[in-house]
């Protein structure tokens, strides 16, 4: 008699494929400390993280600001877009 063998449903992948980026742009109009207040009030980050989001977004052209689903990042995505900031989910 021959066992086969079973793969375990491993259900992490669905969860990760499910992950999307709230991305944040460079802009030449906000000002660090605006986007840097935004960072705190809209993401909940802490201060220094919100400063180095910031300086990324300035040195690179965008960072990603919060992970997690479409549903938990899009109030976050209006909130930043009504604070005319330029963000993107992706």
């Amino acid at each position: 008699m021959v066992k086969e063998k079973v793969k375990p449903s491993d259900k992490s992948d669905e969860v990760l494929s499910d992950l999307k980026e709230l991305i944040l742009y460079n802009d030449d109009f906000n000002t660090f400390d605006f986007v840097i207040d935004s960072l705190i009030d809209v993401c909940n980050h802490e201060p220094e993280q919100a400063e180095q989001c910031a300086m990324i977004v300035h040195y690179k052209g965008k960072c990603a600001v919060k992970n997690g689903t479409i549903y938990e990042l899009k109030p976050l995505y209006t909130e930043l877009s009504n604070r005319n900031l330029t963000v993107e989910i992706k």
